[in-house]
């Protein structure tokens, strides 16, 4: 081995150190107890069956690509075959790990549900290598807040009928969906209400909204000229869509500050120098809001309790942000659900290591190290 391999070699090894102190305590523990690691057979350690399947996971490599590079780099010595079995069973272990990670980031349910069954949807887009690699969507629920994944769905990227749906996702009466604003369309949210379930969903502005009475409609560029004031929050009956698709439901809405108000306007007008269109004056008028389309009852829930359910689901969409940016690119196991959740959980189990890496990034010294992990020779 030249000197060079030997210096590349010892600097993945301490930037592997690095990421596994950044797992909770007790990683390898929870490894034996979950049924991850029942034997090592291929493998010397817990440690080298996680950097393994991070490999196929992370780096976006096939399964039969990355039992190669493991075999080439002494990490294990198993077949594609044998690691997918070994990604099936890192399901439940995975999904440990990742609740860790995000109760550690300070996350917290807030507020009551009340005996209703909270669920996080969200879906992306993933891009498989190569030129001609398969473009995919993936939509998928998770219930919170102990992440279990209860649905996960892959679908066509291109076509009739394959953008985010509400319609595909299954559900229970007394189930609360927490969505972000692709989610809200009249058809979806009109299935859920008709199977008992409620939502939380971030308006999309360019969907119609009557008036209570489903006749006249809601002019919301008026009714925000009301809200003037920063934290203030307000609430109208309303039904979202038109003609059979209506669907009755409370808008709820807070003033942002002017600091958070500035930012977003940036952000639009930078969108539209990037080449985007030219944005409209509601649109300016509608960043500085705050706007929660919800099925729940008002005997139930108050505007400001409405409001932090969607407070809740931004919590966790931070972790899905990073975690769609590492989506986009990857192998997905499209053998069976249990492959496809692990991976999953793979997935927002490195998004919520980016989180905490960012975290203590100030903490971390120009040399590399924590103060904390510095010692006296």
């Amino acid at each position: 081995m030249t000197e060079n391999s030997t210096d590349s070699g010892a600097l993945l090894n301490e930037d592997w150190s690095l990421l596994l102190s950044l797992f909770p305590a007790g990683w390898e523990e929870r490894a034996v107890l979950s049924g991850a690691v029942e034997r090592l057979r291929g493998f010397k350690s817990a440690g080298d069956l996680l950097r393994t399947l991070l490999l196929h996971v992370g780096r976006g490599y096939s399964l039969r690509e990355t039992a190669v590079r493991a075999r080439q780099t002494g990490l294990a010595h198993v077949s594609d075959v044998a690691l997918l079995k070994r990604l099936r069973n890192a399901e439940g272990w995975w999904r440990e790990l990742c609740v860790s990670l995000l109760r550690e980031s300070g996350f917290h349910m807030g507020c009551d549900s009340r005996g209703w069954n909270v669920r996080a949807v969200d879906g992306t887009l993933i891009q498989e290598p190569g030129s001609s690699g398969s473009l995919w969507r993936v939509h998928y629920s998770l219930q919170l807040p102990d992440l279990e994944c209860d649905q996960f769905l892959l679908t066509a990227a291109k076509g009739s009928g394959t953008g985010e749906a509400l319609q595909r996702l299954t559900a229970a009466p007394r189930d609360l969906v927490l969505a972000d604003r692709g989610f809200c369309k009249p058809a979806g949210v009109r299935k859920l209400s008709d199977q008992g379930a409620a939502i939380v969903v971030r308006l999309n502005t360019a969907m119609p909204l009557r008036q209570a009475d489903g006749r006249r409609a809601f002019l919301l560029s008026a009714q925000l000229e009301k809200l003037q004031h920063p934290g203030r929050t307000r609430e109208w009956k309303v039904a979202l869509g038109t003609g059979d698709q209506q669907v009755p439901g409370r808008l709820c809405a807070i003033r942002k500050s002017e600091g958070a108000t500035r930012h977003e306007r940036r952000r639009i007008l930078r969108k539209s120098q990037q080449g985007g269109a030219e944005p409209k004056p509601e649109t300016l008028q509608y960043a500085a809001y705050i706007l929660v389309f919800t099925t729940l009852p008002a005997d139930e829930f108050s505007t400001a309790e409405v409001l932090r359910w969607y407070r809740l689901r931004w919590q966790v969409e931070l972790a899905f942000k990073r975690m769609k940016s590492l989506m986009h690119l990857g192998q997905l196991p499209k053998h069976d659900e249990h492959s496809a959740r692990a991976w999953l959980y793979g997935k927002l189990m490195l998004a919520l290591l980016g989180q905490k890496l960012t975290r203590i990034g100030r903490d971390i010294s120009p040399w590399g190290y924590c103060e904390e992990g510095l010692s006296t020779a």
